[in-house]
């Protein structure tokens, strides 16, 4: 039992550390963002389910499950709701 708990907790930090990596979106002035409850709306309509949304680095931050269910920590360019991938996950699955 103690070595389920130690696991779970193990895998719960290391998921937490992978998920910010080196993540940054470029300056963008406050009139040009758009507000973070129309990145909510957006994803809820794409299926998320979005359980909390801040600022990170310049980008928006979003915690919750993603369309198919899975746990998602997720960042986004607050101008053009495009998605931002740290650059460790970008270096990763770049082909070679």
């Amino acid at each position: 039992m103690k070595r389920l708990l130690a696991t779970a907790i193990l895998a719960a930090f290391a998921g937490a550390a992978f998920a910010h990596g080196n993540v940054s979106c470029p300056v963008v002035p406050k009139e040009e963002k758009k507000p973070q409850m129309e990145l909510q709306k957006k994803l809820e309509s794409e299926g998320w389910k979005v359980r909390v949304v801040k600022n990170y680095n310049g980008c928006y931050e979003v915690y919750g499950f993603d369309a198919t269910g899975a746990k998602a920590e997720a960042f986004f360019h607050p101008k053009t709701f495009e998605r931002v991938y740290p650059e460790d996950q970008q270096a990763a699955s770049a082909p070679k």
